[in-house]
């Protein structure tokens, strides 16, 4: 009973660490079922995420840390999306006015919901990295992963070789959490997996409701190609290396910024 009692208790957290895509998930469906006036659909979606982002902001759910994370994910997201459909990788078929080169500006928000679940979990879950390998490596590996999305369209495609390189890298390495004062322990690399396959079932869902569109799905909805899941799951290693190298630089700040107020004398 225990067990199933913690079992519970994550995947509440998690629950919780998913507001974000929730809300996202929920207005695609909405507003594909209930066509709003006086803007076109992709508007309406910007117009839903930024409020979204500014009341979770507002409320306390994410902190302005967490919230500077997203905006750079949602930067680095719009700039992949604005050259995978210059190239045909997909598409956005419908109008919008908030567009940039055939691309709305919500796409960047499902890049940022991925930073945000991730933000949120790290602090639901009290999330902690073992044996993580040095800074100069990991910086130029998710580098190395996120420009092989752009060059393998000119070059040999080499997701498989950093996929490899990826295993060597964090084969030593560990991600604790707690759930309700215990701690538990994974395998960083499983964790990649189990997010990267998540997040293929939820591009399923995005597509389904016209968050955008393959060329195999113009005719007619079909099921995202399984290949796409070492997409994502590079994508997801991109954005926890990210995650956990701006955590780890915030954490040593301020473990330093308390050790210099602690060493200083009281001038009363």
């Amino acid at each position: 009973m225990r067990a199933i009692k913690q079992l519970i208790r994550f995947g509440w957290e998690q629950a919780l660490s998913c507001l974000f895509p929730v809300v996202i998930f929920a207005s695609l469906a909405l507003t594909q079922i209930v066509p709003l006036p006086f803007l076109p659909r992709y508007d309406w979606l910007l117009i839903i995420f930024l409020l979204m982002q500014w009341g979770m902001v507002r409320s306390g759910l994410e902190t302005r840390d967490e919230l500077k994370v997203i905006t750079l994910f949602h930067l680095i997201g719009l700039t992949l999306e604005i050259f995978k459909v210059h190239m045909g990788s997909w598409s956005y078929p419908e109008e919008g006015y908030f567009k940039v080169f055939g691309v709305p500006l919500y796409s960047g928000f499902m890049y940022a919901s991925v930073a945000s679940y991730l933000c949120q979990a790290w602090r639901r879950l009290k999330v902690d990295l073992v044996k993580w390998p040095p800074f100069l490596v990991v910086v130029p590996l998710a580098a190395a992963i996120y420009l092989n999305f752009f060059t393998h369209h000119y070059w040999i495609d080499v997701r498989w070789w950093l996929s490899g390189l990826v295993i060597i890298v964090f084969c030593r390495s560990w991600v604790t959490y707690e759930v309700d004062g215990t701690r538990y322990r994974m395998p960083l690399a499983l964790s990649f997996v189990l997010i990267g396959f998540f997040i293929w079932i939820a591009e399923n869902i995005a597509t389904f409701f016209g968050a955008w569109e393959y060329p195999n799905q113009t005719d007619a909805w079909s099921l995202v190609h399984l290949g796409k899941v070492s997409s994502w799951l590079l994508l997801v290693i991109v954005s926890f290396l990210i995650v956990a190298t701006l955590k780890q630089v915030k954490g040593k700040t301020t473990r330093v910024d308390t050790v210099q107020f602690n060493n200083c004398k009281n001038p009363l």
